[in-house]
């Protein structure tokens, strides 16, 4: 539908233009103003990165990376052509390529976006107080447990919004917002409209996804008491839970000659938090006292409790000293299962607890 102007004596209709016939780019213009104004389309948005493509072997890039409210991780994909393109499947292997990235990996990428955009803020504080939580509430198991995908074009294609709703029917959450510019004189003026889904079907839609949040919140509240029996060379501890289970697997791994930073490989999910190590030989309060300062200096706090720090529990490897991390959930048995499939011979098997 057009737009019209009210006038004291007449309704005159806007002329419809393009993007391209005023002169707005892709990248310089649309994008920018959208990354300082992202409500427009995608509110309770924080946006985290821009021309996001931290991945080996490809250079497809991610115009602007949000987070939002949820904790959910939002792809925002902008075109100024008039149908959009193939956007929903480049936008689909965006959220495919991101899906494992952790709270740890988003505040590095948050800071980087910081520092090129020459702000100041605390990229980790800034990420806490938006998704309105505390320090000791960061569960990486909860944290984008979906992604959301915003599509936004001056116009889209049967083609592609036959494919949209399809996919949205199937718990995809892709949005369609047209960005349609009118001229008027010398201004520029844009009219946004959201059309998949259609405004008046999004409360039903909005209502089963809500369903399905809350079914999806409460089993993560539920607790998860599974026990582990481990043996290493004929050996068996009956009955341990999840963090002593993994550590007792990993502490014999690097005692058996296995390096640190292999294991590190082995458990991509948790790959970032999965050591903190510092150079020398050290007992636990020398490495207690030299993560502190080391975090002191990156503006942030060695989090002790979320390591085995203990002087029996620390990682001697090759002249530095690791601590292992003790923050296990649902993702316990696929460690144990991939660190035992990547070193077979180290006589370590498991088994869920009867």
């Amino acid at each position: 539908m057009p737009i019209y102007e009210m006038k004291s004596d007449w309704i005159e209709r806007l002329d419809e233009t393009s993007f391209k016939k005023a002169g707005i780019k892709e990248r310089t213009d649309l994008q920018r103003l959208l990354r300082h104004q992202i409500e427009i389309i995608s509110p309770d948005t924080l946006v985290i990165a821009e021309e996001f493509g931290e991945w080996e072997d490809s250079r497809r890039r991610i115009d602007l990376l949000g987070l939002d409210k949820e904790a959910n991780l939002v792809v925002i994909e902008l075109k100024r052509t008039e149908d959009g393109g193939h956007m929903e499947l480049q936008a689909i292997r965006y959220a495919a390529m991101i899906s494992t990235l952790t709270f740890e990996k988003v505040i590095e990428i948050f800071e980087k976006y910081l520092k090129g955009m020459e702000k100041e803020d605390d990229a980790r504080e800034s990420i806490l107080d938006f998704l309105g939580w505390d320090e000791d509430e960061i569960d990486e198991d909860k944290f984008a447990q979906d992604i959301r995908i915003i599509l936004a074009s001056a116009e889209f294609s049967k083609e592609l919004t036959t494919a949209v709703m399809w996919l949205n029917d199937r718990d995809i959450d892709i949005r369609c917002i047209r960005l349609k510019p009118y001229s008027d004189e010398e201004r520029l003026l844009l009219d946004v409209q959201q059309i998949i889904p259609l405004p008046e079907a999004e409360q039903y839609q909005v209502q089963v996804r809500e369903k399905t949040r809350r079914e999806r919140i409460a089993r993560g509240q539920s607790k998860d008491f599974t026990k582990y029996d481990i043996t290493i060379d004929g050996i068996t501890d009956f009955r341990m839970n999840k963090r002593n289970a993994i550590f007792k697997v990993v502490f014999h791994l690097c005692n058996s000659g296995i390096n640190p930073e292999q294991i590190r490989d082995v458990i991509p999910k948790r790959k970032n938090i999965l050591f903190e190590s510092t150079d020398g030989r050290l007992n636990a309060e020398q490495f207690i006292d030299v993560l502190g300062e080391r975090k002191a200096l990156e503006g942030k706090q060695f989090e002790r409790r979320r390591y085995f720090c203990m002087d029996e529990n620390l990682i001697n490897w090759n002249g530095k000293t690791y601590a292992f991390t003790n923050q296990w959930g649902r993702s316990t048995e696929e460690s144990l299962k991939l660190l035992i499939d990547k070193f077979p011979d180290k006589g370590v098997q498991f088994k869920i607890s009867e």
